[in-house]
């Protein structure tokens, strides 16, 4: 009997812990239901289902006549869901070795066998999300579309592709740092890109993917997707040709004088519109020169003698001297307070007008003018410097623009020299550009004018924006002492520093520039040499500036800087109908045009011989292409080859050009847009396949 109670009570209290362990199970499913279910769901829903960003096709940047200056290209991800159900064994296997062929073909980076074994090892480890390759092309993602198997699209083929674009610029480096670019990531916007990313960023859609093996997401089909709004264009007033010749010009400058850097820019006088912006730097690891750095906007400077015209101004507006007036220039050296100050070179040794002091710069003439009439009371003379604005930004729209410096007297480091100094621009800094505006004002008879970089906003080719000219000094100074700056800066030119820019056929005013540069606050003998200016002199229509920091060979600006303003002006003129009042001129002060890219050598010859250009031709009859180079302003034809095995690079060459050796060489040619070749889909010097099809994308649309 106790030994039946013994088990009985030993059967009972199983059952009891039984029943405790499936009721606090009964407790926790409750509990999970009611009270962890709701976000445990969420928290399944979000690991499975995700709202994912379609990003929006970046605007254009375009020159102003409509020249493609960066521009985003589509490329794409491709991958493949090889486990999918719909494709069937029998398929894959009949199919695989075909699709592997043709993938070898189009990338060229694994051979047939090695893409073969990679999808066949895909499928039996049931990868739904095989990547295929990135970074294609439209033009190759065309042809996938049409290959074994993945010619069924997504649902039946397993074909998977995402869009992304990559930003290009079709003229390579030409104004690349004014055009600029964005790292939102790093928190930098350079350029126009920088300071147009809100236009040209557009908006983007959304989409909903699902969560697959390997971690992959699938886009899923939902009424709720939206699709991106493109970026809008931005159309800027650079003008290609122009920019060309302005970074070239000053290219070769740098490069014959061994200069760190520099920069020019082309301005309209009436707009402000930028047409030519070049800033090029020494990369010390390749040895040549790149645009790394916008020195016209970012870097400021002692401008030296091209400050003289403000110097002149506050004078002729204070009515203290006439520019027939005599001073004495000493032997070319003058001491105040015990710091001396010279003259580049000794102009004379007593009396000259403070016309010819001007006109051959000389530091002792300006600044005895300037120390004579101001040394009671140079606030009087800042005050000038404040009303021409010369202290202030010019509120570019391009982020990185330096902020002016000029001295007041209440300020600490103002000493007795300040005034004789700054008379001849020392002491104060501005920037290239800001300079620049400030003579473009004077060449517009007194009306200052921000510098415009951009005219207008488009959207599908409508404009949905324009930038008006935008006046930031009206009146600089008198209508009469503008009259009696202009004549000294034409007397530049005739006369004085710059007549080396002197020509028969239009007019050119400007000034020479040639600074000291500081270092810990000690003049070292390193300088900038500059020239600014504007043409043709009687009706002005453009204004220029070039600035060459530490040359090694020179540093005045007539011999460093002038030679680039002259050759930008010439081509100027050479190549505007409203600069040009007699066709007969032309011919004698036109250059010998140069051709950088490949052209059908008969097409050229006749081009070159119907000209009347002088030439040297040391090609043979057998060569089909060629370009030019000029040598002692004439032509020299060099041949071009190309090996007929191998993709050409015809970047750069006219659609007709490029079309005729393509298809010559056994490729299938479509094309888009009109002008020259900026992209193409086969990448040069890969190995032609005969028959295969070539993209080719031209400048503009």
């Amino acid at each position: 009997m106790d030994s039946k109670k013994d088990i009985l009570w030993r059967v009972y209290l199983v059952y009891l812990l039984m029943l405790l362990f499936g009721l606090a199970i009964v407790v926790k499913m409750v509990y999970i239901q009611i009270k962890e279910g709701p976000e445990l769901a969420k928290k399944a829903q979000q690991q499975e289902i995700r709202v994912f960003d379609l990003k929006a096709d970046r605007g254009n940047i375009l020159s102003d006549e409509g020249d493609l200056l960066a521009t985003s290209v589509p490329v794409f991800e491709v991958r493949m869901d090889v486990a999918n159900e719909y494709i069937s064994n029998e398929l894959f296997n009949s199919k695989v070795d075909s699709l592997a062929y043709r993938l070898s073909q189009l990338f060229g980076d694994r051979t047939q066998q090695e893409y073969e074994r990679m999808l066949v090892r895909a499928r039996k480890q049931g990868n739904r999300f095989l990547l295929i390759r990135r970074h294609v092309s439209y033009e190759q993602l065309k042809q996938i579309r049409t290959f074994p198997i993945l010619r069924k699209g997504k649902n039946s083929g397993g074909l998977i592709t995402f869009q992304q674009t990559r930003r290009e610029l079709p003229f390579g480096l030409l104004a690349a740092r004014t055009i600029g670019y964005t790292l939102p990531k790093e928190d930098l916007y350079v350029g126009l890109e920088g300071a147009y990313a809100k236009q040209l960023s557009g908006v983007n859609g959304k989409q909903i993917r699902r969560r697959i093996n390997h971690g992959a997401w699938l886009p899923v089909h939902s009424a709720n997707e939206t699709q991106p709004q493109n970026g809008k264009d931005v159309v800027t007033t650079i003008d290609v040709n122009l920019q060309d010749v302005a970074e070239e010009a000053l290219r070769k400058q740098l490069v014959k004088h061994e200069a760190q850097m520099g920069c020019a820019v082309l301005m309209s006088v009436k707009t402000g519109d930028i047409r030519a912006i070049a800033n090029l730097s020494l990369n010390p690891k390749t040895g040549k020169y790149d645009e790394s750095y916008n020195m016209a906007i970012g870097e400021k400077y002692e401008p030296g003698s091209t400050f003289k015209l403000a110097s002149m101004i506050a004078a002729l507006e204070d009515h203290k001297v006439k520019i027939t007036d005599s001073v004495d220039v000493n032997h070319g050296y003058v001491v105040y307070y015990g710091r001396t100050l010279r003259d580049a070179h000794t102009i004379a040794n007593g009396n000259i007008t403070v016309a010819a002091a001007f006109e051959h710069s000389s530091n002792v003439g300006i600044s005895r003018v300037i120390y004579n009439i101001y040394k009671d009371d140079p606030s009087k003379f800042t005050d000038h410097l404040y009303k021409l604005k010369l202290d202030q930004k010019l509120g570019l729209n391009i982020p990185g623009e330096a902020q002016p410096y000029i001295k007041n007297p209440t300020d600490k480091n103002w000493y007795l020299t300040s005034l004789p100094w700054m008379s001849v621009g020392y002491s104060l800094e501005l920037t290239p550009l800001q300079l620049l505006t400030f003579y473009n004002g004077v060449a517009n008879n007194g009306v200052e004018v921000k510098p415009r970089f951009v005219s207008e906003i488009t959207e599908g080719g409508t404009v949905i924006k324009k930038f008006p000219v935008e006046v930031i000094n009206p009146r600089m100074a008198s209508p009469h002492t503008i009259k009696l700056v202009k004549e000294l800066l034409r007397g530049v030119v005739e006369n004085g520093t710059a007549q080396n820019l002197k020509n028969d056929h239009f007019g050119i005013a400007g000034k020479t520039g040639t600074a000291k540069i500081s270092k810990d606050g000690k003049y070292i003998p390193e300088y900038n040499a500059s020239f600014v200016g504007y043409f043709p002199a009687d009706n002005p229509q453009y204004s220029c500036i070039v600035v060459v920091n530490k040359p090694q060979h020179g540093y005045y600006g007539s011999s460093v800087a002038a030679p680039v303003f002259e050759e930008i002006a010439r081509k100027v003129y050479a190549t505007s109908l409203s600069l040009t009042t007699d066709k007969d001129t032309l011919p004698a002060i036109r250059q010998v045009p140069e051709t950088k890219y490949p052209v059908w050598y008969p097409d050229l010859k006749t081009i070159y011989t119907d000209l009347d250009l002088p030439g040297q031709d040391y090609l043979q009859k057998k060569e089909k292409w060629a370009t030019t180079q000029e040598t002692n302003n004439k032509v020299e034809f060099e041949p071009k080859d190309f090996q007929q095995n191998l993709v050409p690079n015809v970047r750069g060459m006219k659609a007709k050009d490029a079309v005729y050796l393509l298809e010559n060489m056994g490729l299938n040619v479509t094309m888009s847009g009109k002008g020259s070749v900026y992209s193409q889909s086969l990448r040069p010097g890969t190995r032609i396949q005969r028959g295969a099809d070539i993209n080719i994308k031209l400048s503009t649309y």
